[in-house]
């Protein structure tokens, strides 16, 4: 790997950006009894501690540096193996190492995150000035399920920030955004599939809570990483020539589709409150899995951008012969000038924080409202708020 300031500075705040990673951590402590545990990037030349978990003031802290050849990590990437120490200075191997003396430790484990694609990143590693038993299955099997999580989701950030920066770059010919986005739709879910397994697993595992934690966060990024793929697949079909496809057929259970949606939402964002009016009666002529992806979609961008101290309302009513959507929230308006924008693909406010999206899902919007005959609009003011309202013909499309 590259041992450049910058390289090291973007592996630290790849991982800064896993969620999962300060929960692990605590876990490890919590089931092991070590005091110090930490993600740490490791090459032939730096150690580098990318989140750490420090209840005995070791005294690292993320973006902290040791000297390499001081520590079993190094070791560990020579073999590619698990270093574990119990006791080190009654241990045959380890009772004269220079590492144990250096840092006066007792009880140490290191296992390696190699990437999917065979890359060492570095090491999972927890330490302890006292003995303690963890050459054990069950540590060994924690430790080993936790990198491998770790090497997943580090290679989703990469691939995520490699195609945001690709997708965000004008200069980026027809024939490469073909090229990537048939890598989003093969080889990016591939290990999408592997971490939502997972998640998947570790939710399910109700006796150890702190671990049921780490699966619903991982499981809502598996989600979240899916709709972005979505998206930008969305996208490919609308700019290539074939446009969005919408499949119509009567439905009776919109209104039941279009509430599921927004519990889902308001599930994933605890802290929000999501107000609902939602009276569709009768049968809408739709494709049902589009609209409740237009609805998702609205919402979450009410979500992302409106303000979190503040309700975000979703009314959803037939009249006049129409299926109308409306998602409406509270906050900084939109600048008019922006207001032609928001419906134009990678398009994002200069205010969007870093990570936020694709800039994709408005333009989805557009395209899936467009398909079925309606029309999108939306305004914007500090009096009023921001509002997004989609008509879409209720009976036999257009």
């Amino acid at each position: 790997m590259d041992d450049s300031d910058e390289a090291i500075a973007r592996d630290v705040a790849t991982i800064g950006r896993i969620g999962a990673v300060p929960s692990m951590l605590r876990v490890i402590c919590k089931n092991t009894g070590l005091g110090f545990a930490a993600v740490a990037r490791v090459t032939e030349g730096t150690w580098t501690a990318c989140a750490v978990q420090d209840n005995i003031q070791f005294g690292l802290l993320p973006g902290g540096q040791l000297d390499v050849h001081t520590t079993l990590c190094s070791e560990s990437r020579a073999t590619r193996q698990p270093v574990v120490v119990d006791h080190a200075s009654t241990d045959p191997v380890y009772r004269e190492h220079h590492t144990p003396r250096i840092y006066n430790i007792e009880s140490y484990i290191s296992v390696p995150i190699i990437l999917p694609n065979g890359d060492y990143f570095g090491n999972l590693c927890a330490i302890d000035p006292r003995p303690a038993l963890v050459s054990d299955a069950r540590t060994l099997t924690m430790f080993t399920l936790f990198a491998e999580l770790i090497a997943l989701q580090l290679e989703s950030e990469t691939e995520r920030s490699a195609t945001e920066a690709a997708l965000l770059d004008e200069r980026t010919t027809a024939e490469l955004r073909e090229q990537f986005i048939a890598v989003l739709g093969h080889d990016l879910r591939n290990p999408l599939a592997a971490v939502g397994a997972t998640a998947e697993w570790l939710a399910r595992r109700s006796s150890e809570p702190e671990l049921v934690s780490i699966g619903t966060r991982l499981r809502a990024t598996t989600r979240r990483m899916s709709r972005l793929i979505d998206d930008v697949l969305d996208f490919a079909r609308g700019r290539l020539g074939t446009g969005i496809g919408v499949s119509l057929a009567p439905a009776d259970d919109l209104a039941d589709l279009l509430r599921h949606v927004v519990s889902e939402l308001r599930d994933a964002n605890p802290g929000r409150v999501v107000l609902e009016q939602i009276a569709v009666d009768g049968r809408v002529c739709c494709d049902r899995g589009r609209i409740q992806q237009l609805l998702s979609n609205l919402l979450a961008n009410a979500l992302t951008h409106g303000s979190p101290d503040q309700p975000v309302r979703v009314v959803v009513t037939v009249d006049a012969g129409a299926l109308a959507i409306s998602v409406s929230n509270d906050g900084a308006p939109i600048a008019p000038q922006d207001l032609e924008k928001v419906f134009e693909p990678y398009w994002r406010p200069a205010s969007s924080q870093p990570g936020g999206g694709l800039g994709l899902g408005l333009y989805i919007c557009s395209q899936i409202v467009k398909a079925h005959g309606g029309t999108l609009s939306v305004g914007s003011s500090a009096q009023t708020g921001t509002c997004f309202v989609a008509r879409i013909p209720a009976g036999e499309a257009a």
